[in-house]
């Protein structure tokens, strides 16, 4: 089970339904409602809930009630008793959805598939002549010497460094080591600050690839419920961070992986602190920055980067989501002291990285913004076009307008993604069902889909989800917990 959280019987009142307007027994309507805020991400995995009397004394209901729930929730498998502990709300062994790839693996792309499974785009048109570039005088003058820089190379470590300074915040080469893309860059914190055992805190909705790299490294997910509207709830990311004091804080504040949220300064600046307080290190993943769909108007009054209000920390980048998936390269910005001990953990498995590739990144960062111009305003039109598609077809749904990143967040009106998915898969259809974003198979309600195809593409699909969902009778898996966990 993952370190937990705790909610008190006040708070988890008021993510409560009103019991009286529910039908049938009240046990069953409130071990219902508990289960709904599990399975629906607003309570995470692992969270311990009040205990019966505290929790019925502030519902006004009798002890024999909450305890009746209680039980329902047991023998359905969410819920786990501790003696002496609590009660701990928990997914069934059977809702765990396996990690990236899993789905791809078993079944093979062919001509006519929408894969809609991973927010990727084609590259940039610029990307053939960066090459030419780069195979010219560069790899020249650099194909004399031995060809090993363990840092990454001088000059597109200057050019990261100068896109923070471009951002207001001061950074020097020293401070930046180039990395083989943004997932090798958190394993290689990871593996040089987290031990066996040690907490991690995410937000819920989070990146699969980073849920699986800190369970690769057997540390143990402290997931915080994020909003797709309202951003951070800064006081639950406080509260978690006091009570579990996790090793490390894992969060993407820029155009958030999955549901493209921009977290305010205000919010940013509140987490930095309640970090320093508890000895937690941040990790800001900022692999979506640069794909900034706001308009010009918007930009004015942009956050501040986390990496201003909190010096210690870890910011990541890549040039996989703003260029091409194939260009394979990322950086890590961290104090000189931070990014030798990093240097130093990576030499144990990869003494350098590409020249090539690194000399083709560098070429783009020159003109990143140019090259990057028409592609944000084509992906903001077929995120809108997607949007207006899923409201026509399907106004039962809900999805808050994404500021950037590659993808939008979608609730359903029924909590059955895995299940549409699983017939969607046979249909022609990849998509990725919400609890692929949860460290415990929670968030059945949600669907990420991506907006990278063209707008036909995106109009076909929805027309494809639109009537399987019909088809699928979400409400029967709604009534049914079992169903919609095995199916």
């Amino acid at each position: 089970m993952n370190a937990s959280n705790r909610v008190g019987p006040r708070a988890l009142a008021a993510l409560l339904p009103d019991l009286d307007r529910q039908s049938g027994p009240r046990y069953r309507a409130l071990s219902s409602a508990l289960t709904a805020l599990l399975l629906d991400g607003r309570l995470a995995g692992g969270t311990r809930l009040p205990s019966e009397r505290d929790l019925a004394a502030q519902l006004r209901v009798s002890r024999a009630t909450a305890t009746a729930a209680y039980d329902d929730l047991a023998s359905n498998g969410m819920l786990l008793r501790r003696r002496g502990s609590g009660s701990y709300l928990i997914l069934p062994a059977a809702a765990r959805v396996a990690g990236p790839g899993a789905r791809m693996a078993r079944n093979p792309l062919t001509q006519d598939t929408i894969d809609l499974s991973i927010a990727s785009l084609p590259a940039v048109p610029g990307l053939l002549q960066a090459a030419t570039l780069a195979a010219l005088e560069p790899l020249g003058r650099l194909a004399a010497a031995d060809g090993y820089h363990p840092y990454g190379l001088d000059e597109l470590r200057d050019a990261v460094a100068a896109r923070y300074r471009m951002r207001g915040v001061e950074t020097s080469r020293e401070q930046i080591l180039i990395t083989n893309g943004a997932q090798h860059a958190f394993d290689l914190i990871l593996r040089a600050l987290v031990s066996p055992g040690d907490r991690v805190l995410t937000e819920l909705p989070s990146y699969p690839g980073a849920l699986e790299a800190i369970k690769a490294h057997s540390a143990r997910t402290v997931a915080v419920p994020l909003s797709a509207a309202h951003g951070w709830d800064s006081g639950a990311i406080a509260n978690a961070l006091l009570q579990t004091a996790p090793r490390l804080a894992y969060l993407i504040p820029d155009f958030h992986n999955p549901t493209g949220s921009l977290i305010p300064t205000a919010q940013r600046r509140q987490t930095a602190a309640a970090a320093r307080r508890s000895g937690t290190r941040i990790v800001v993943d900022e692999s979506f920055i640069d794909i900034d769909l706001r308009a010009d108007a918007e930009r004015i009054e942009s956050p501040l980067p986390m990496a201003a209000l909190d010096p210690s920390g870890f910011s990541i980048g890549s040039l996989s989501k703003p260029i091409w998936g194939g260009l394979r390269i990322g950086w890590i910005r961290a104090d000189v002291a931070d990014i030798q001990r990093l240097a130093v953990a990576r030499a144990r498995g990869d003494m350098s990285g590409a020249v090539l590739e690194q000399l083709v990144a560098l070429e783009l960062l020159r003109d990143l913004d140019a090259n990057l111009g028409p592609r944000l305003a084509q992906l903001g039109e077929q995120r809108d076009a997607l949007l207006a598609e899923l409201t026509r077809r399907l106004p039962g749904w809900r999805a808050a307008r994404p500021a950037g990143g590659l993808s939008a967040w979608v609730e359903l009106d029924a909590p059955a993604a895995t299940p549409l998915t699983h017939l969607l898969e046979h249909r022609g259809i990849l998509i990725s069902p919400g609890s692929r974003f949860a460290p415990d198979g929670a968030l059945e309600r949600f669907l990420r889909i991506p907006f990278a195809l063209p707008t036909p593409r995106l109009v076909e699909a929805v027309a494809v989800l639109a009537q399987t969902w019909t088809e699928l009778d979400p409400k029967r898996h709604a009534r049914t917990e079992t169903s919609l966990v095995t199916a």
